[in-house]
């Protein structure tokens, strides 16, 4: 029999390396060690809820064996092959299958439920919130993950989905309430719940567009967490408790933080529906932009004093952080001091950009963040815009009718020269034209973002 003490000392310890690892992972440099101790206070917890199982479970360890096996091969096999552009689907999938298992957990536990005095208790409402939670984050992250991969539109909407969101908001709550104040337990209206929840999560994702999915990705990660930690309630575990806990408020905190950096409103993301809004008036307008050659641009930048990259999706796609890095040296041997504004929703999803400039070994000092970068700007001789479409779109400043109207943008206009590589004239993830690019400082050079970095680099050292 092993001490209870023990058992309490173990959980103990794997949330002490819970909150340590979290906070390393707030830095490039301590991020690997951070992530290692959070695995490692995962192992201990999970090997302690092994060795002193709840009263009530009936000591199904081949089952449990079966399960961890196969998940953690399933989980390998995936982080080998994800490339890094495809992490925002990865996170997307991941945080759905913590809201299934939160779902699946309440589930069950419905099954056992016995009263003999009414169905209210705390149990009960735990239960039912864990099951809400759960199953609005799995249909909503299967959803995000369509978007993000592209296989569901933007323009895949529905009629008044503000309207529909809120009523199916209050028709769960009533549901809810009606369940907790029956004699007995009805199954029937319990998977009316469960349809109405998954139904809700659904529609909470599906208006919000393409350049607001960073902020839901991060909204979803939260509601995860809660619903880890309404698990964690029902099975009276300490790990899952304070684990959702963690989750849950880190990323409530980080959903509030991009709300403000995008100047959006925490409830907007809550009912749906935000990011909708117009095409935008730019589209249509038949302008000509400028081009520029790899000699001229790689002449501007080795005789520039500063120069500011922007990196973007683009970038990732290409798989150029490192090249870009090359890019950089190249340019610091001839004494042009090089940096990097980093938008906060640069890429598809919070920090996508400091982890792939991470891999490059690029410095974290010359990272800027937005208000940062945009002093520097106008003492900026060159910005170097890599694969970035909506970050630096003037309509969010200027154009009420524009679907990112009112996100805070990197002001690139105001360096004395902007040089935009991109594959073509297409629009970004949230489907308008950018102004800038018809700018009368704004030069572009088409083509695959690695390829144009391998060019300049070589013109610079013939520069």
């Amino acid at each position: 029999m092993i001490p209870q003490g023990l058992i309490d000392t173990a959980y103990l310890t794997a949330v002490v390396l819970f909150i340590i690892g979290l906070k390393k992972l707030s830095h490039p440099d301590s991020a690997r060690q951070g992530n290692l101790m959070a695995a490692t206070g995962m192992i201990l917890g999970i090997i302690a809820a092994l060795i002193a199982p709840i009263p009530e479970s009936n000591g199904n360890y081949l089952w449990i064996l079966g399960g961890i096996v196969l998940g953690a091969l399933i989980g390998l096999i995936v982080a080998k092959k994800v490339q890094m552009t495809a992490m925002p689907e990865m996170v997307s999938l991941l945080n759905g299958l913590g809201g299934a298992c939160a779902m699946l957990i309440a589930m069950v536990e419905f099954y056992n439920f016995t009263s003999e005095a009414g169905v209210f208790s705390l149990n009960m409402l735990t239960t039912l919130f864990a099951l809400l939670v759960g199953s609005i984050s799995f249909t909503g992250s299967i959803v995000a993950y369509g978007k993000l991969q592209g296989s569901l539109r933007d323009s895949f909407n529905l009629p008044a989905p503000t309207a529909i969101n809120l009523l199916l908001l209050f028709v769960l709550l009533g549901l809810g309430a009606f369940n907790l104040s029956m004699d007995y337990l009805s199954m029937p209206y319990v998977y009316l719940f469960l349809t109405l929840s998954l139904v809700y999560g659904v529609t909470f994702v599906l208006p919000i567009g393409g350049g607001d999915m960073p902020v839901v990705i991060s909204l979803l990660n939260s509601i995860t967490g809660i619903g880890a930690a309404l698990a964690g309630f029902i099975y009276n575990n300490q790990v899952m408790i304070f684990g959702g806990i963690l989750v849950g408020a880190s990323g409530t905190i980080l959903t509030i933080l991009m709300c403000q950096a995008m100047n959006r409103s925490l409830l907007n993301v809550i009912i749906g529906g935000f990011g909708t809004k117009g095409s935008g008036s730019a589209e249509g307008r038949e302008e000509v932009v400028k081009e520029a050659t790899y000699t001229d641009t790689a002449i501007m930048l080795k005789y520039a004093s500063r120069v500011i990259v922007v990196p973007g999706y683009g970038l990732a796609v290409a798989q150029a952080q490192h090249i870009c890095h090359e890019l950089e040296q190249v340019l610091e041997e001839e004494g042009v001091e090089v940096r990097y504004a980093i938008h906060p929703v640069a890429g598809r999803m919070p920090g996508h950009m400091n982890v792939l400039l991470a891999e490059a070994d690029v410095p974290y000092p010359k990272l800027l963040e937005l208000e940062e970068a945009n002093k520097d700007f106008s003492n900026t001789d060159v910005v170097l815009v890599i694969g970035a479409n909506d970050v630096v779109n003037p309509a969010a400043k200027e154009d009420s009718a524009s679907p990112i109207y009112g996100m805070p943008i990197l002001d690139v206009e105001l360096a004395k020269n902007i040089v935009v590589l991109k594959r073509s004239m297409s629009t970004g993830y949230a489907g308008i034209q950018n102004q800038l690019f018809f700018g009368e400082k704004t030069r572009m050079l088409f083509g695959d973002a690695k390829a144009s970095l391998n060019k300049l680099v070589d013109e610079v050292g013939n520069a």
